[in-house]
């Protein structure tokens, strides 16, 4: 019997929600009211509860649709179905070889990717087909729009198989290869395996790798042959943007960061001295966020600079019991953190957003602290930063920033932010205007410390000095408000103690 799992009644006013989180997958077993998903509306967070005991059969809604109320969510089987569900139909299942003493094999799922994420892209591959692999050890790596992803095989075997090659595109729900039992290992090695990465190409080339999905459909499209693409990829294989290029009457790739005008023709030899990589998902999410934030914000930047001596006093005079006493060092991005929070509660549309005709006043500050990857940019948040004192502020900022170095922040890391700290000054920036991070209306730029001569009441002395930049969204925020919100900035840093009086 097969019960079906829908979308509860909201509340009042309420027509729709986005699936936010499955706690279960295809084949597991559920009881009476253990919890499957949780939904996500406007107002509240719904949680569904099972209203049977059986084995999870399908999931119509995948984690990021949005759904209406009554809509179907998913596929319970019930009772003695329980135990075909998960061949017939959960491809997370462990699936059972005809032999009763075979080992079985383990299908390799996409792991949660976070919320709002639907897909990946496949990157790596740390194993090849017929290796031995142990439980948990690294698989294979996913590029997500924010993070990458590294999946751990759920149980120790062979590789027999990989269905999603590198630079295939997945969903959240896809299976990325199979594990076969160690007994299995010659067979899962042997020419005879059915594995991707072992069976040649259609059309007879001869050549004994699998191309990419998207650019056998391309290829397929414009009635190419294979043997006229030539492949970058790993050992040849041809990518979608191979496809393209051979194409040259067709337009290129469309990707969110690609350019609208065609690439001009180049000489053959230079063309011999190029590089192409293809863009990290990453790379393309920040290009289009970058972009979005161009074409929708009214961008406008304010410049001051601020004397960076008594803040350096300061610190110099109390870095060493500031460490001592709470094992973490103290640094200058904890003063402007502090600074920034002051001054946003006097000028709150800087910390504001907009939501269509709605401006959306944040009694909090969840602040974004730009910071630099071998992966690209990425703004981890530190939650309720203005409730924290100069040693939180300092660990949380140490943690993230190791955290983002690692590639291991999580989506929810990434979110929420309501302002944003860019310090362009650790790569020895002297001044720059900064670019907004949407829907934030407000970003401070932090620059160089640099010795300059100023005047001093009169008299010509060298001082630490620092250029800020303040960009802010000129749809909201005035060019009062944003004045006034960088020397209240200024202002705090030259006179630390302003910090500790409130002032």
């Amino acid at each position: 019997m097969t019960t079906e799992i829908r979308v509860p009644t909201l509340g009042e006013s309420v027509t729709e929600a986005t699936v936010a989180t499955w706690f279960k997958q295809p084949g597991d077993a559920v009881a009476v009211d253990e919890m499957l998903c949780e939904l996500e509306t406007d107002k509240v967070t719904v949680e569904v509860p099972s209203p049977a005991a059986g084995t999870m059969a399908e999931i119509v809604a995948a984690e990021g649709d949005t759904v209406g109320v009554d809509a179907l969510l998913a596929t319970l089987s019930e009772g003695a179905g329980a135990a075909a569900a998960p061949a017939a139909a959960a491809p997370a299942a462990a699936s059972a070889p005809a032999s009763g003493d075979a080992p079985a094999s383990v299908d390799v799922m996409v792991p949660t990717l976070g919320e709002s994420v639907t897909e990946a892209t496949v990157s790596t591959w740390f194993k090849a087909v017929g290796d031995s692999v142990a439980q948990d050890e690294m698989l294979c790596e996913l590029e997500t729009d924010k993070v990458s992803v590294e999946v751990p095989a759920p149980a120790a075997g062979v590789l027999a198989e990989i269905t999603a090659p590198e630079g295939t595109t997945v969903d959240a729900s896809a299976k990325l290869g199979v594990i076969g039992g160690a007994a299995g290992a010659a067979a899962a090695a042997s020419p005879a395996s059915a594995a991707p990465a072992a069976a040649p190409a259609a059309g007879g080339s001869g050549r004994d790798v699998e191309d990419a999905p998207s650019a056998k459909k391309a290829m397929a499209e414009a009635g190419l042959s294979r043997d006229a693409v030539t492949g970058t990829g790993r050992d040849g294989r041809i990518m979608k943007d191979d496809v393209a290029r051979t194409l040259t009457a067709a337009p290129a790739p469309a990707s969110p960061a690609a350019a609208a005008a065609p690439r001009a023709p180049v000489p053959a030899d230079d063309a011999a001295r190029e590089e192409r990589v293809k863009m990290t998902r990453l790379r393309q999410t920040i290009a289009k966020r970058l972009k979005d934030a161009q074409n929708t914000a009214a961008i406008l930047t304010t410049y001051n600079e601020v004397d960076m001596t008594e803040a350096m006093a300061l610190r110099s005079q109390y870095k060493d019991q500031f460490e001592k006493k709470h094992g973490v060092r103290l640094g200058f991005m904890s003063f402007f953190t502090k600074a920034c929070c002051h001054a946003l509660k006097e000028v709150p549309e800087v910390n504001a957003e907009i939501d269509g005709t709605d401006i959306v006043y944040k009694n909090f500050v969840h602040m974004g602290i730009a910071a630099g990857t071998p992966q690209g940019l990425v703004v981890p948040v530190i939650r309720d930063a203005d409730k924290m004192s100069f040693a939180e502020i300092e660990k949380a900022i140490g943690e993230k920033g190791k955290r983002a170095r690692d590639g291991k922040l999580s989506m929810a890391e990434m979110q929420g932010g309501t302002f944003t700290i860019s310090n362009g000054g650790v790569y020895g920036s002297l001044m720059s205007s900064p670019i907004l991070n949407p829907p934030q209306s407000g970003i401070l730029g932090m620059h160089k410390i640099q010795d300059r001569p100023m005047v001093i009441n009169g008299e010509i002395k060298i001082r630490p000095m620092m250029y800020l930049a303040l960009s802010y969204d000129h749809r909201i925020v005035d060019g009062k408000g944003a004045v006034t919100f960088l020397v209240r900035v200024k202002e705090a840093l030259e006179d630390p103690r302003r910090l500790l009086m409130d002032l």
